[in-house]
């Protein structure tokens, strides 16, 4: 098939490509380069079979000549990292919603199957189940700029279930936290990009609210595999499917197995909320996938466990992230502290010029 990837310079869109062209599609990239990396698809450069057009899923009339040639659009650009959106949140919104909007009505001009990329994102506050894909959706207030992605994704889902009533062949995948090479070192809200760049650089490694979240964790090999078979099963047609690894884990045993996989010396330290995100942040304590119907309907089975995913991943961040250690007092300053009296916590912390000290774990 000829196969159109927006976001295909990203981190899962690059990993998607690898996967298409294996399988001897041909695969056509639209990318504006705004998050990915020209570096991540260069392999695929002047190879027939393959093209790279630089632009925006904003630009509706370059899109629609892309469409116009293609038999399947894997529509998978996007503002992404809650710390991006919350930032910025006009540009973020109208990227997600109004650059979705353009994939859906050329798609729908050209009558092409489309598979839409959403995010957990879209069910809010957990509500400490499992979370099927009919689950209710729980939000904060407006005001809060973390929840504005979550209705950006999901008013994406609404554009793409008005254009199936109408006849076109729509799919959604809605991704759990994936993760493995490829990461970008800034992280773009990737806590596993965080997590092991601070454990490679000998960096604190920072958590907030004690870890006590929980997360599931899905190896982009995996979210790839769901993603294809998204687009090629004709079962998942009108249909949205978590694609995921339901194990979860802690944030805080996260960040103690980056530490041990990467033989890191880093202190784990404790960062409000606020000190990351700016006020009014909120997050969701749990997020755990049920993806029975991705297994029934897909065939869907996520295959690498997260500690061999880590050990994939750290390999290839330790050749490719700068290391060079950025950790200094004026930096830890910023870390949660306790008074110089209290008892010294784990591994006696470090002082600091005021006399306090940052907490170690």
């Amino acid at each position: 098939m000829k196969v159109l990837v927006t976001g295909g310079a990203g981190f899962i869109g690059s990993h998607l490509v690898d996967e298409l062209r294996a399988r001897e599609h041909e695969v056509c990239v639209l990318d504006n380069l705004a998050v990915g990396s020209i570096d991540s698809i260069k392999h695929h450069l002047g190879k027939a079979g393959f093209r790279f057009i630089c632009d925006s899923i904003l630009n509706a009339e370059q899109l629609d000549e892309l469409i116009a040639e293609t038999d399947l659009v894997y529509h998978l650009a996007a503002a992404v990292g809650v710390r991006h959106i919350v930032r910025d949140p006009l540009g973020a919104i109208l990227t997600n919603v109004q650059g979705t909007e353009n994939v859906l009505a050329s798609c729908a001009r050209h009558w092409k199957r489309v598979v839409i990329t959403s995010s957990s994102e879209v069910y809010g506050r957990s509500n400490g189940r499992p979370l099927s894909e009919d689950a209710d959706r729980v939000l904060g207030p407006t005001f809060v700029n973390r929840w504005s992605y979550s209705a950006s994704k999901a008013i994406d889902e609404h554009l793409a279930w008005a254009y199936h009533s109408k006849g076109l062949e729509v799919s959604v995948v809605r991704y759990f936290n994936c993760y493995g090479p490829r990461l970008n070192e800034n992280g773009y809200g990737s806590v596993v990009a965080n997590f092991i760049r601070q454990a490679l650089r000998g960096d604190p490694i920072t958590v907030h609210n004690g870890g006590r979240q929980t997360r599931s964790f899905t190896y982009v090999s995996d979210t790839v595999q769901g993603t294809i078979l998204a687009g090629e099963r004709p079962e998942a047609v009108g249909e949205a499917f978590n694609i995921g690894n339901p194990v979860e884990t802690s944030i805080m045993d996260l960040a103690l197995l980056v530490k041990r996989l990467t033989d890191s010396q880093s202190p784990i330290v404790q960062v409000p909320y606020e000190d990351y995100y700016g006020q009014r942040h909120e997050d969701t304590p749990r997020r755990c996938p049920e993806i029975s119907k991705a297994r029934e309907l897909l065939g869907f089975a996520p295959r690498v466990s997260l500690e061999e995913g880590l050990r994939r991943t750290i390999s290839w961040c330790a050749s490719h992230y700068s290391l060079a250690p950025r950790a200094t007092l004026a930096y830890l300053d910023v870390q949660s502290r306790i008074p110089l009296d209290a008892p010294m916590p784990g591994d006696g912390g470090e002082r600091l010029e005021d006399g306090s000290i940052a907490q170690r774990i």
